[in-house]
């Protein structure tokens, strides 16, 4: 159980929130597919960038064979001249997909609060950093930051400051104009940030490339819709054993590209298909394990936690990539550049690749990670502060997407990083009734708030 005067204190913040900004951002399409990129652009821009990435892919391939899927996703999202990340920026329904952020300022909230409860329950740390990746348009942050600046007292003895892992130039100057109102710096001196500023309630803010650049201490790291994005390998069983899917040239269609299996096996095939494998089809992120690898390591040093809230599964899934063009699914083969790729994150394989670092939370349906941090209580305040009844309907209308188990209560998954002492004792053999109850992980068992 929190602390009687930190549950005080959060529940004051979720009272205090209430229309303290604009109530629900806008209307999402049920068939909204999260990540962190994205944007409205003209539609001959589009297909003639399709078109100069695709060219490239194709001279590649004849010079080289086939590349793995890995490989075209890079090409195909942050290739620097036509990827999708590097060229596109805006998440919304202009967009091609829609992110809870976006949806309701609530499930920005209750991730602050998230942060502010992990903080009071490992003793009030003299400092903390908030590292996002892959913030988007920032929309995540902003409604962090208004928790933080709603409990500015609690938080008073506390330097506090935001950290941003950004490869888009883009999204990184959509980011400076909701976070600082683009009062930034480019290219500090004697920072490894390629950009810094100060949000709108004087919080500082860096902007890093990669999280090796980010400085090491306690840190509470955020991983929205990230994961989901970073390239895969995909395996397929055969009679001959484990094959690699490859991405070729279709010689029927010149000018297309398919899927093939590589003749034999792969480095990857040996590196990445366990043993005890019981699918005939497997999708590995080496990506997303070094960085767990990294997070995992942070916090077993520095303390904090890791959030990750993505699609998912627990090792169960096979097929699972797909593209997004518009709100609506989209031939990953097709014009590579101008849609979203993603699969679902493999939660399993997450775990394992902490190495026994840290302990690890989940993953929970969304639902019940939103359930649990008292999503019900804030939706109660702000309807009751609301004063209009289309505001209301909006506020009902964002609580069904972000709950409702069809749309995406149960399509996103909450998984965490928490220090072993978080949840577990140190073994005190000698004095077991020195033993004081530990405070539950916010969100992974109920946040008490009477």
């Amino acid at each position: 159980m929190v602390p009687l005067p930190a549950r005080r204190a959060l529940l004051a913040a979720a009272r205090g929130l209430a229309g303290s900004r604009r109530v629900p951002r806008h209307h999402a399409p049920a068939a909204a597919r999260p990540c962190s990129g994205a944007g409205d652009e003209p539609e001959a821009e589009g297909r003639s960038r399709g078109s100069a990435l695709l060219r490239h892919l194709l001279l590649k391939l004849r010079a080289t064979g086939p590349v793995t899927v890995a490989e075209y996703m890079r090409e195909a999202l942050t290739n620097p001249g036509q990827g999708y990340y590097t060229r596109r920026g805006g998440v919304g329904e202009s967009g091609d997909f829609v992110t809870s952020p976006e949806i309701s300022q609530v499930f920005g909230e209750l991730i602050g609060i998230w942060c502010i409860s992990e903080w009071m329950a490992t003793g009030k740390p003299k400092a903390f950093q908030l590292v996002e990746l892959g913030p988007g348009r920032g929309s995540l942050t902003d409604d962090i930051l208004r928790v933080f600046s709603q409990l500015a007292s609690l938080l008073s003895k506390c330097d506090v400051s935001i950290h941003l892992v950004e490869v888009s130039p883009k999204l990184s100057e959509i980011q400076a104009l909701m976070l600082t109102g683009g009062k930034v710096q480019s290219n500090p001196e004697d920072n490894s940030a390629y950009m810094k500023g100060v949000s709108k309630t004087g919080i500082p803010i860096f902007w890093y490339r990669d999280i090796q650049d980010v400085p090491p201490g306690y840190s509470f790291y955020l991983a929205h819709e990230f994961f989901d994005a970073l390239p895969i390998h995909k395996f397929q069983r055969t009679e001959k054993g484990w094959r690699e899917v490859l991405v070729d040239i279709d010689p029927d269609v010149p000018d297309q590209l398919r899927f093939v299996l590589s003749p034999s096996g792969t480095p990857a095939t040996e590196n990445f298909i366990q043993p005890e494998e019981t699918r005939d089809h497997v999708e590995v992120c080496p990506e997303a394990g070094v960085i767990i690898q990294k997070l995992a390591c942070r916090i077993e040093k520095d303390g904090g936690a890791a959030l990750v809230a993505d699609y998912g599964h627990d090792g169960t899934k096979t097929d699972t990539f797909r593209g997004f063009q518009n709100h609506k699914l989209h031939d990953v083969l097709r014009a590579p550049g101008t849609a979203d790729l993603t699969a679902d994150v493999d939660f399993s394989y997450l775990r394992k690749m902490t190495q026994g670092r840290t302990a690890t939370l989940g993953p929970i349906k969304q639902r019940e990670f939103l359930k649990n941090m008292g999503i019900d209580l804030r939706l109660q305040v702000l309807l009751q502060n609301s004063r209009d009844t289309a505001t209301q309907e909006q506020l009902l209308h964002s609580y069904d997407m972000l709950m409702n188990p069809k749309k995406m209560g149960d399509r996103f998954n909450f998984f965490a990083l928490v220090p072993h002492h978080r949840v577990a004792h140190p073994d005190k053999k000698d004095k077991p009734e020195s033993k004081a109850p530990l405070p539950p992980v916010a969100g992974f068992g109920e946040l008490l708030l009477k």
